[in-house]
């Protein structure tokens, strides 16, 4: 979720939303509680110029949802007609997050999924319930609910282009504290498991968008080699991709923002 967004939008990005993604990150993981994670993630949603966000698992809310994470600010009419008319089975957003763990604007869906009639008709109650365009970033980790953080303007309103970048960062941190709170009981402190130097450095190769093989070439390593090692360090976090590695990796101190953003 990090590394080809930091890559391809770093040129754009205005300095100020990549300062609001460190400081999310830094109070995200202070957070005691689901509300307190939605106040966080909400003044944040703000200064990164959307109107709402909508953190959640992929479950069948309309049957409840003890112990899943769902927090959203959306408008109450549209939420509820959302749940209540289980429009979430249909929802081309979620749909198109289970295809890719990238972050998405919702005007580009057509590359990831087969755009439908219904797809469209649901965009259209959206917008009549007041949300206009979105930015999704799925959440989607082997052996757990699939899930994923969405920001959303309000109809009418200009959408942040040039903060995609911080909001991706900022939907990665939002769901892994939320899973965090999901699961009280996992330590984040020295029972963590530690990168070693070498899958350290893959890790920041990484999340700067460097290939294996140019991470090879800058360490004097094979590329085989490199590969084992994010391999070996996806392993240690329990994740999937080297782009979840290099979040959790974040999340958790082992790497700074600085090093990344160098």
């Amino acid at each position: 979720m990090i590394v080809t967004v930091v890559s391809d939008c770093s040129a754009d990005w205005d300095p100020a939303y990549f300062d609001l993604a460190r400081e999310f990150a830094a109070q995200a993981q202070l957070t005691a509680s689901p509300a307190e994670l939605s106040h966080v993630l909400d003044d944040c949603t703000q200064a990164l110029g959307f109107q709402y966000f909508a953190l959640i698992d992929h479950v069948d809310l309309s049957r409840g949802a003890a112990g899943m994470i769902h927090l959203d600010t959306y408008p109450a009419v549209w939420s509820e007609r959302f749940i209540r008319s289980r429009l979430f089975l249909d929802d081309p957003v979620l749909q198109a997050s289970l295809r890719t763990h990238m972050g998405f604007a919702w005007d580009d869906l057509d590359d990831l999924i087969p755009v439908s009639h219904c797809h469209r008709l649901i965009f259209e109650m959206a917008r009549k319930g007041g949300i206009g365009n979105g930015f999704t970033v799925p959440a989607n980790i082997p052996g757990e609910i699939h899930g994923s953080c969405s920001f959303a303007t309000r109809t009418g309103c200009r959408f942040p282009d040039r903060a995609l970048g911080a909001a991706h960062l900022v939907g990665a941190f939002a769901y892994q504290a939320a899973r965090r709170l999901r699961r009280p009981t996992q330590s984040r402190s020295t029972d963590l498991p530690k990168l070693t130097s070498r899958q350290r450095e893959c890790v920041v190769l990484a999340g700067r968008g460097k290939s294996d093989s140019v991470i090879g070439q800058l360490l004097g390593l094979k590329k085989d080699t490199v590969t084992k090692y994010l391999v070996a360090a996806r392993d240690r976090y329990e994740v999937a991709t080297r782009m979840q590695i290099v979040t959790a990796a974040l999340y958790y101190g082992e790497i700074s923002f600085l090093e990344i953003q160098g």
